[in-house]
This record gives structure tokens, sequence and C-alpha cells, in this order.
């Protein structure tokens, strides 16, 4: 119950070091070469740790898209020196918890404990990272869980949408490009445990491990203990960046039907050419959350609200962390309102592209993202987060602090700008999944 208990409180009370300054308080070393950052607040307990490997399923051969992903399943299937039952049990004691999953450029790690815990946690990471037991009989089992799930996945809505978009936005050989479900399936089947540990032995190392801990941590104890269970620790390897997306000869209205489904899932858009950080990346971001983030975009006023055709929808720039992302527009709509949801929507669009964000809309979100912004700072989950993320986007930790004055700064001249230039609706693409009347099953 205690651990319980101080949990909640990490989760509910609002960081001292939230309206400091990040980048003064933050330290940052290189141990053991894992680049890792050291953050105090005035949580109580708690501590929370992120972190990333460049191993993602981007890494993954053509032949083969479901590698990394079945090379990260299996650290949590037991170690060289404890079963998968051991660490569970011995992580359920103290009430702490570590995950690994993939995204398209890497592996990510996520853990939170009691201070008192933190050597025995960051002992376990250490331990699933580097020494993988690699068993047999959980590597058939992962197989089949793995091609279970991505059955499933096809049945969804979202899953659908989302995965046909990003085939037809992004070129082959891009990281954001995801590999169409047949081949993922047809890859894990022919998979091996040479492969994956071939895999692992590659790209699992230091040379592109960051590791973040915030909470209740000292530094000098979190540094020592990373030293000292990460020792003698080698390898991973820098991936070449990817050259920017280029246009994909794909077509501008696709349906993916999907039998005796209650919504159609819309996604609308296409590739920035911008990674967060870039100029015009934060003006194109307060943009299109004036076109569409939450109740107040505009998108929620006139669809849902005023027009009652959805119970969702929104616009967000998506996938610009590790390399260029893209703008999209996600909606549902029941089958019988999907014509008229698709027209209300574009003219919003068209109006928001054409006429641009006005200087009360952009005051009014302005106030709303500080706010926002505060609460996201004010875990230590949310802090940890955005200080990898930051990390992860080549950033210095100074952006943090710097975030407010720079969102402050923004002119509506400057964010219309930058709408013009990043985005042209004429070459967006619409990709619709679901019972779409008229159209006919789509190969999964």
């Amino acid at each position: 119950m205690k651990s319980v208990s101080y949990f909640l409180i990490g989760t509910l009370v609002l960081c001292a070091t939230a309206s400091a300054q990040i980048a003064r308080n933050a330290v940052r070393e290189s141990v053991g070469g894992i680049d890792l950052v050291v953050l105090k607040t005035g949580v109580q307990e708690v501590v929370t740790i992120r972190g990333t490997i460049a191993a993602g399923d981007s890494l993954s051969p053509d032949t083969d898209p479901a590698l990394a992903d079945l090379t990260a399943g299996m650290l949590d299937k037991g170690t060289t020196t404890h079963d998968k039952f051991a660490i569970a049990q011995m992580l359920g004691d103290v009430g702490a918890t570590i995950s690994f999953g993939t995204g398209p450029s890497a592996l990510n790690i996520n853990a939170r404990c009691l201070r008192k815990d933190l050597p025995l946690v960051i002992g376990l990471i250490s331990e699933q990272l580097r020494s993988p037991a690699f068993s047999p009989e959980e590597f058939a089992k992962l197989k089949k869980h793995f091609a279970g799930n991505m059955r499933r996945a096809l049945e969804d809505t979202d899953f659908r949408a989302g995965d046909t978009f990003s085939r037809s936005i992004y070129p082959v050989g891009h990281p954001n490009r995801q590999a169409p479900v047949s081949e993922l399936l047809a890859g894990a089947d022919k998979t091996t445990l040479d492969d994956v540990k071939a895999f692992h032995a590659k790209y699992y190392g230091p040379a592109t491990m960051r590791l973040v801990l915030v909470g209740d941590v000292d530094v000098a104890l979190a540094q020592s203990e990373i030293t000292k269970t990460f020792a003698g620790w080698t390898g991973g390897e820098v991936p070449p960046h990817p050259a920017k997306a280029t246009s994909v000869d794909a077509p501008r209205d696709q349906t993916v039907f999907m039998a005796d489904k209650t919504n159609v899932t819309v996604m609308w858009g296409q590739t920035t050419g911008l990674r967060y950080g870039e100029p015009d990346a934060l003006a194109l971001r307060v943009g299109t959350a004036i076109l569409g983030s939450g109740f107040t975009g505009r998108l929620m006023a006139a669809v849902r609200d005023k027009e009652g055709l959805t119970y969702g929808i929104g616009s967000y720039v998506s996938d610009d962390t590790f390399v260029d992302g893209d703008w999209r527009i996600q909606a549902n709509f029941a089958p019988a309102l999907l014509d008229r949801g698709i027209e209300s929507t574009k003219r919003e669009l068209t109006a928001w592209y054409q006429n641009g964000v006005t200087d009360a809309e952009l005051a009014r979100r302005k106030t709303d993202l500080a706010g926002s912004y505060k609460v996201g700072l004010s875990t230590t989950s949310g802090m940890a987060g955005t200080i990898l993320t930051t990390l992860n986007r080549d950033l210095d930790l100074s952006f943090i602090d710097q975030y407010p004055a720079r969102v402050a700064a923004l002119t509506t001249d400057q964010i219309n700008a930058a709408i013009k230039k990043h985005l042209d609706p004429d070459k967006m693409v619409l990709v619709k999944a679901g019972s779409v009347a008229g159209a006919t099953p789509a190969p999964k």
C-alpha cells in the first residue's frame, strides 16, 4: 500500500522544478557511453526513468520488417540470470515497473520505482538489455503473440487508416513508412533466434542510448549505479540520417473497406519536410492546434459541436522527433455521415489554409499552450518524457525553458506563412477505413 500511495502522489503532485530552470538543474553526463540526464525534483520518493536506443523498426531489414519488434519482445522474457517470473516478482514486491517497446526509430525504455529501489531497477534494466535469455520456448510464444496482435489490428479502423496513410505519403526507405501487415507476418514467421541475437548484438549498446531519471533521485548515486551496472557494455550503431521524404505516387483518395464497422476512420494529410526544431516547425504546430486541437479547435467547434457529424476530430503534426514528419487530420464518422463529414472537414481545412488564423485565435491558443505545458511538466513522467524527447530532437535542454517564450513570440504572419509554405490541401492524401458505402473489401 505504501508503494501505491507514493506513486499516486508522484503522478498528482506538481514538481517544483516545473517552473524552475530545467537546463540549469538537470545534470547531463556521459556515463559509460550512455547519454544520461538526472533531474531531482520536489516530488517525494518517486523516480521515473525514460530511455531510448536506436534500435527501432526502421532498422529491420526489408526482408524481415518484424525483427526489431521481436528483438525488443524478448527483453522481458527472462535473462541469463533470472527467468521472467523471478523478475516479475522482484518488481512486484516493491511496486516497480519496467517495460520496453519499439517505435519507428528507437527502442523505448520506461520504468518507475521508489527512491530506495532505484539500484534494483537500474540493475534489472541493465540485465534485460545486456543479457536476454533468448529462450527458444519464449521466442515461439512471442511469435504467436505477435501474429495474433497483428491480425487483431487488421480489424481496427484507426490502425488500417494510419497504416495505409503512412505508405501513401512516405517513400520506401523512410523510417516513418510502415511495412504492410502481410510482410510483418511473413517476416515474423521466418525469423529465427539467431536473427534476433544478431540484431541485438549489432544495435543494442551504449553508443546510442539515452537515459533520463527524474524525481526524488540523488545524482551521484544514480551515476554510480549506472556506471556499475553497465560497466563493460559496448556496442550499438549510430544509423545514418535518412533523406527527407519525397513525394509518393499514390492515389489522393483511398478507401480501405472493412465490413460491419460502425464507424469510418478518416486520415487526411501530407508530409511536412520538417523535423521538430527546424525553422517553421513550432509555428506550424501552433497553427495546427488552432485548427484542430481539443474542443477549442475549429474542427471540433464546427464539425462536431455545430453540425453533429462526429464524436472526434482533430489535426496534429506527427512523427517529427527523429526525422521529418507529417501533418494530418484524423476523424471518425458514422458510415451514413461520411460524405457530409468529409465535406465539412474540407470546408474548414480550406478556410484555414486560405485565410489563416486570426490574432484572437492565436492569443487564446498561446494561453492554452502555456497552461498545458506547465501541466505536462508537473509530473515526473511528463518531465522525463519532455527531457528525453528534447534530447532525441537533438535540441539543447535550454529549449525546454525557452519554449513558453518562443510560443509567446510567434505572430499570425509567421504562422500563416508556415502553413502556406509547408502544406497544400491539393496534394494531401485522404484515406477512409471502415464500412464505406459502395466500396469493396481491400486485401489485408
